[in-house]
């Protein structure tokens, strides 16, 4: 047996996993160098998973989904569609709960052995085409989790956008998030268990077996005392909510969440309410890094605090900086930020974009020892009665193409961050989802700025549509977000969702002979 392409097919195997699956067929040609050679190829299959939108009555939330058009070498059939989940209430979860605490759904009744409704056996979104997206309103409370796949020429960058408004209550606000894929670890720095805060970890699980979470909070002075956050039980193709507060008895302004399976894999978000003004989604941050970028501050913030955790067991000692319209500055005062392995640490950056919008970037303190940290911002636009909330996650750069759906004639704003070298970044408006022509446009981001746009718009625009961000070869890394604001009653209502990479494609090692090298005869 050839070890050496039985290694390589391994390892294409494995990433191909991460995102999907990718299609795997030997190359024409023989030869050593092909035996080197990545190819990319699209991805096959993805998940998706969004949670349930509110629990408000008044609440207005629409679905909207789409795979960008233009993926070389996909399949040219397939299917994309997200099905209702349940949602199953729990209080707090027993230490050590294990898969059989939880029905999987398969004898025809829900984790509440009640009978399924046929209904919810149909798709609640479905797509029809590649770059055509597809909007789905719901109201109220019963607005639902959703759990759908992706195949063929469909899976290749799909993306799916949950955005929820609430008019009035201390959930008023906009609520979006870009629906997760499934994993097995997620971090949330920028959470709360404080009395003002109504913070819910939402776990949904795509699959059609049970998956056991666990659920870490750490706070300032370390792991906060908790012994109801281990073993929670999420059935299959089910949502659960767990509200923070009932996981500790300890009243904690900024805590940092870490999600993990035992079993399983699951989608991860935090649903914030705050009574002191405003609603968001806090989605998962980037992966520990001694450098991250967040970006898309608007311009008129008024108070910006950055919220970072130590998962090492280093402190850390960052740098601070913000990449505006015209380059990168230290912030007077604010130039450095010590964090504790293990513990939570804060700082308060108040109104620093002042009036430009700009980005966070964060980097090891001269002299200090690189750790991984993770990191998000709480951002406020208003003030008094009239403030709201966003959170903006530390976000990779994007490798290839990313998406972010559901953006309106007005009140859409795409910030491009080039933290090193300059890039040129091309920006696709897609059709709209109830009719119009695409529009494109290419952006230059200098080296160390944050360019703040209005994006095109689909010429002839029906209804809403999509965004595709792709940095053309040869430039610097390029960070994204998109700010989406509806204001309502003078309150200026917004959500900020960052754009990492889709994971449309995935590296697969060119075998210089077909797979029948895996039988040595032997």
């Amino acid at each position: 047996m050839n070890r050496t392409t039985l290694s390589l097919i391994a390892a294409a195997t494995a990433l191909a996993a991460v995102t999907g699956f990718a299609a795997l067929t030997a190359p024409d040609t023989g030869g050593a160098a092909a035996a080197q050679a990545p190819a990319r190829l699209p991805v096959e299959r993805t998940s998706q998973l969004c949670p349930a939108p509110s629990v408000s009555d008044v609440a207005e939330t629409t679905y909207t989904s789409i795979t960008p058009a233009g993926t070389a070498g996909s399949d040219t059939a397939g299917s994309a569609e997200l099905m209702e989940s349940v949602v199953t209430l729990v209080d707090a979860p027993d230490a050590g709960a294990s898969d059989d605490k939880a029905k999987d759904g398969k004898d025809g009744t829900d984790a509440e052995g009640a009978k399924k409704d046929p209904a919810k056996d149909k798709p609640f979104v479905s797509l029809k085409e590649p770059g055509k997206p597809v909007s789905v309103e719901a109201s109220g409370a019963e607005a639902p989790a959703l759990v759908g796949t992706a195949t063929g020429r469909f899976a290749p960058g799909w993306t799916t956008q949950q955005t929820t408004t609430v008019g009035v209550g201390d959930a008023r606000g906009v609520l979006g998030l870009s629906c997760t894929a499934p994993d097995t670890d997620f971090w949330f720095p920028g959470a709360s268990t404080e009395r003002s805060r109504q913070d819910y970890v939402h776990l949904t699980n795509p699959d059609d077996t049970a998956a056991v979470a666990d659920i870490e909070l750490y706070g300032k002075d370390g792991a906060v005392k908790s012994e109801v956050g281990e073993g929670i039980p999420v059935p299959a193709r089910s949502s659960v909510p767990v509200l923070l507060s009932t996981l500790t008895t300890e009243a904690a302004t900024d805590v940092t969440v870490h999600v993990t399976t035992r079993s399983g894999r699951v989608g991860a978000a935090v649903r914030v309410a705050d009574s002191a003004g405003g609603s968001d989604w806090l989605a998962a941050a980037a992966d520990p890094a001694a450098r991250l970028v967040l970006p898309g501050i608007p311009a008129d913030a008024t108070d910006v605090r950055l919220v970072a955790f130590a998962t090492g067991s280093d402190d850390a000692d960052l740098k601070v900086q913000l990449a505006g319209a015209e380059g990168t500055i230290t912030p007077a005062g604010k130039e450095s930020l010590h964090i504790k392995s293990q513990m939570t640490a804060t700082l308060e950056l108040a109104d620093l974009t002042k009036g430009q919008a700009g980005s966070l970037i964060l980097s090891t303190a001269e002299g200090g020892r690189a750790a991984p940290v993770v990191a998000a911002l709480r951002v406020v636009r208003g003030k008094g009665e009239k403030r709201e909330i966003a959170f903006i996650p530390a976000t990779a750069p994007i490798a290839s193409r990313s998406t972010v759906a559901d953006n309106r004639a007005k009140g859409s704003t795409l910030s491009l961050t080039a933290p090193g070298a300059t890039a040129k970044v091309k920006v696709t408006a897609s059709a709209g989802t109830g009719g119009g022509e695409p529009a494109e446009k290419t952006y230059t981001v200098k080296g160390g700025t944050t360019l703040a746009v209005t994006p095109p718009v689909p010429g002839g625009l029906k209804g809403s549509y999509a965004l595709t961000v792709e940095p053309e070869p040869g430039g610097g890394p390029v960070h994204a977000a998109r700010t989406l604001e509806l204001p309502e009653d003078g309150v200026p209502m917004f959500t900020v969702q960052t754009l990492p990479d889709d994971r449309g494609t995935v590296s697969v090692p060119k075998a210089r002979e077909d797979l029948s090298i895996l039988d040595d005869g032997n």
